[in-house]
């Protein structure tokens, strides 16, 4: 039983080191934890030089509850929801949160969101073990050096666990992974365990949002606000005035909307929030190319940005920028131009929309409109502006805010899958003798095995990586309404001297 009472002694210090408590609340919290886990004896430990991690704390205090039937099953889901436990009994309630945030605030945004980060990465609300497995590199390409991460944080269900969840009941609460009834709630086969989660409350337009951090940080500082009311996703007028007030408020972090329509939109179209951060996108080094003055706007400086997608950028004054996005937005939802084959209504179904990004550049506030169309064709039945079917075996999904800026978040099975591939450059071999699962990479391999020369074991993931940087540039491509041709490039040229 000593081992036990260790690594509750080490997840005390681990939590009084990093501030999560103060000294006065160490017996209450010890009391809290030793409940939790069926303990109701204590035995003094040595303090432990060096600490172990938190990961590793964490992992032995699991291994001993389960073997002493504190779990019910030893899956991943299981322990995340009684390691979220034992965390939350070493945080703040949601009031005292706020009240530091707020105090901090007073002084500088900066140190309230500083805090707030380092709070939600400490109480392993964000799991920087499980983060740091994600594979991450950049790839250079034309529009400058874009992001790439293959993402391995997220961990796959127990074959037992997903056997489990034929038979757990339903449930409608919290209504959706946004809502802030995951505030503190427990967690179940189906939810995750969010007993560690705490949101900040904000106001932008007049009305009530929150202010949270992503537990599967995708860069740094990855943030959400979102709307108090269960209220679904809709770009208007006051989209972009919420953006531009969130930026006032957070002067470094940029803040963008997904889409609103299924196709270009995110994944959560049911609530609306917007994902921000302090993470300086390819997107926004991106320089203007063609720039018009729009005259009912005098502050304001508009033009097309050099970049893969169709990107309109406005700077100026905060009123003139939200004016002239609501424009160029109402102007693009009726816009049609059968010859890039653009089509903004069938019938009453609206196909345009954009995804708004905005940031602070000093005093200009800065809002890029990629705009964005969601029609289907029986050629293209998944989007004609969406990748395409011969880039589906790197990336099949969305085009959601976060790639629209230059960082490809590809699936899990990439990892191994590149490495497979790897072998099959260096020592190549027939097709019939290939992973079935690898085969939908065939044509691309093909492809590479007539281009490229030198291959060898030591340089092949090097090359890899940029093949997949040069793919991920041609999703951005498809995914563009005007295309990177001289022809497309005019037609939106012709439609930005439309405004």
């Amino acid at each position: 039983m000593k081992d036990i009472y260790q690594d509750i002694q080490n997840l005390l210090e681990y939590g009084y080191t990093n501030e999560l408590f103060g000294l006065d609340d160490s017996i209450y919290i010890r009391n809290r934890v030793l409940s939790l886990l069926g303990l109701d004896e204590w035995e003094e430990c040595e303090h432990t030089n060096p600490l172990p991690s938190l990961a590793e704390i964490l992992g032995s205090i699991l291994d001993w509850a389960y073997d002493h039937g504190g779990l019910a099953a030893n899956t991943v889901t299981e322990r995340d929801i009684l390691d979220t436990e034992i965390m939350n009994c070493l945080m703040p309630r949601p009031s005292e949160v706020i009240r530091l945030f707020k105090n901090r605030y007073e002084d500088n945004p900066e140190h309230a969101t500083n805090y707030f980060y380092k709070m939600s990465t400490d109480s392993n609300y964000i799991r920087s073990d499980r983060i740091a497995r994600n594979k991450e590199w950049k790839a250079t390409t034309p529009y400058g050096d874009i992001d790439i991460t293959i993402n391995l944080s997220k961990p796959e269900k127990d074959p037992k666990e997903i056997a489990k969840l034929k038979e757990a009941p339903s449930s409608s609460y919290p209504t959706c992974l946004l809502c802030i009834e995951n505030e503190g709630y427990k967690g179940t086969l189906r939810h995750p365990a969010r007993a560690t989660h705490r949101t900040i409350p904000i106001v932008l337009n007049n009305e009530e949002w929150r202010f949270q951090y992503s537990p599967y940080v995708y860069y740094n500082e990855h943030s959400i606000a979102f709307r108090q009311e269960h209220t679904p996703m809709k770009i208007s007028r006051a989209t972009f005035d919420r953006l531009l007030d969130f930026v006032d408020q957070f002067p470094h972090y940029f803040i963008g909307s997904n889409a609103d329509l299924p196709i270009v939109g995110g994944s959560i179209l049911s609530h609306d929030h917007f994902q921000g951060g302090r993470y300086t996108f390819a997107v926004e080094r991106a320089e203007m190319t063609e720039t018009i003055s729009l005259d009912a706007y005098p502050s304001t400086r508009v033009g097309i940005v050099n970049w893969p997608m169709s990107v309109i950028r406005v700077q100026g004054a905060k009123e003139d920028v939200a004016n002239a996005c609501e424009h160029i937005y109402e102007s693009w939802k009726k816009y049609a131009d059968l010859e890039a084959d653009i089509v903004a209504y069938t019938g009453n179904t609206l196909h345009n929309t954009v995804t708004p990004i905005a940031r602070r550049r000093g005093d200009l506030y800065e809002m890029d409109m990629v705009l964005r169309n969601n029609r289907t064709t029986e050629e293209y039945p998944d989007g004609i502006f969406h990748p395409h079917r011969d880039l589906h075996h790197i990336k099949r999904e969305n085009i959601g805010l976060i790639e629209v800026m230059g960082l490809a978040v590809l699936p899990g099975r990439l990892a191994t899958e590149l490495e497979q591939i790897a072998e099959y450059l260096v020592k190549p071999i027939q097709k019939e003798k290939w992973d079935p699962a690898l085969v939908k990479h065939w044509d691309w391999y093909e492809d590479m095995c007539q281009r490229l020369d030198s291959v060898t074991k030591e340089n092949v993931m090097e090359i890899l990586q940029k093949e997949v940087g040069n793919k991920f540039q041609r999703v951005l491509e498809d995914a563009g309404v005007f295309k990177t041709t001289a022809e497309g490039k005019q037609a939106f040229i012709k439609f930005l001297y439309s405004l």
